[in-house]
């Protein structure tokens, strides 16, 4: 789950790391009213989950609280477009208003879970201000990392090194260390996958604060924060993702026409591979999970069907845990219910496959079926592409 700058800021306070004064506003009065409080030249800013806010005119500096009612009347209600939100944009309903700050230094201080060293990473480099993705293919040299040991934590020592590497001194140096532990003991206590200041001023005055934020959280442990939970923002998401949540599945929208529904998500992403392999482009990523009910398939079925860019589907299914006569029962029911809008290719193996097979070719309805992963993307890229 992704939440607003604004709110990843509330929560890295509460854990000592340094940040701007300011608040969020949903009015231009309320903007101004900010400004007034805060007593100086301001930075408003779009409250959008995506990057590139700047170059899309979604942050503004604001000389006195007049200014930053009037630049508040301009962001407020704009459809902000970035390399992020795609064409269509994303309409912007809050703004962060914030104490504009001298800037010495732009820097970068990250933390994500390296899934292939088993291991969170605590990630910083001089090349603040930028895309780290660009940092990382032009000059990787300038990023600095500690792995972090989950049993023993993330030392001291690990954050000075980090903080020498960037070059700090003196108080900024303590400064320094104390917002890298913060920044860590906010990234464990939440369960975050991701938390990340880009970028992390350093001030004329030397002191160290987090210019920007950003936290993501992993999904599974929402339950052990509902204050974290209380700030999913819905129209932030796509709306058949937001729809799929409600009934526990996994879905996330791509830029293809063929939709994928399969159960489990290494089967997934083989699915999508051979798609591509068969010169096709997945729609989508819909993952029914290995214990799947028939009322679960069905709901996946209808949130397939309702993407306008599917132009074909192929429903992989393996039965392990899941059984393919409930499978099939599930979609059958569901086709029935909204009609087959798209053709539909359907590979089905394991569990009760004979079953499910039979429940297919006997429901009047005309599915393609395919024995095997390469026919069924064989079958659908063409269907598609018709």
């Amino acid at each position: 789950m992704k939440i607003h700058e604004y709110q990843a800021k509330k929560i890295l306070d509460q854990y000592g790391v340094q940040i701007p004064q300011g608040e969020v506003a949903d009015t231009a009065s309320k903007a101004r009213e900010i400004a007034e409080n805060i007593g100086s030249k301001v930075i408003l800013k779009a409250q959008v989950h995506a990057g590139g806010r700047g170059k899309g005119g979604g942050i503004k500096l604001a000389a006195n609280p007049e200014e930053a009612e009037k630049v508040a009347r301009e962001i407020i209600g704009m459809t902000l477009v970035t390399h992020q939100t795609g064409p269509e944009g994303k309409l912007v309903k809050r703004i962060l208003v914030e104490e504009a700050l001298d800037i010495a230094r732009e820097l970068y201080l990250g933390i994500v879970i390296d899934r292939a060293e088993e291991s969170p990473v605590v990630m910083a480099s001089p090349e603040g201000g930028v895309e780290i993705e660009k940092v990382a293919a032009e000059t990787p040299e300038l990023i600095f990392k500690e792995y972090i040991n989950p049993a023993t934590g993330f030392a001291p020592f690990q954050a000075r090194k980090l903080a020498f590497k960037l070059g700090l001194e003196g108080d900024t140096l303590k400064q320094g260390i104390k917002f890298i532990m913060g920044l860590y003991k906010a990234f464990q206590a939440t369960d975050a996958s991701l938390a990340e200041i880009n970028p992390l001023l350093i001030t004329e005055q030397g002191n160290v604060l987090a210019l920007d934020a950003k936290m993501n959280f992993d999904d599974n442990a929402l339950p052990r924060h509902p204050d974290i939970q209380e700030m999913r923002d819905l129209d932030e998401e796509a709306p058949l993702e937001v729809e799929a949540s409600k009934f526990n599945l996994n879905y996330i929208k791509l830029d293809g026409d063929v939709g994928c529904m399969v159960n489990g998500a290494g089967l997934a992403m083989a699915t999508m591979d051979i798609i591509m392999h068969s010169g096709g482009m997945p729609a989508n990523f819909l993952d029914v999970g290995g214990g799947v009910s028939e009322e679960a398939v069905k709901n996946a079925f209808k949130i397939l069907v309702s993407d306008p860019d599917v132009k074909a589907a192929l429903i992989n299914i393996f039965g392990g845990i899941v059984r393919c006569d409930l499978v099939a029962n599930g979609i059958v029911k569901a086709a029935k219910e909204l009609g087959l809008k798209v053709p539909m290719v359907v590979r089905l193996e394991g569990t009760n496959v004979e079953q499910g097979k039979r429940i297919l070719e006997e429901s009047g309805l005309s599915f393609h079926p395919a024995e095997s992963m390469k026919e069924a993307a064989e079958k659908v890229v063409p269907l598609a592409k018709q």
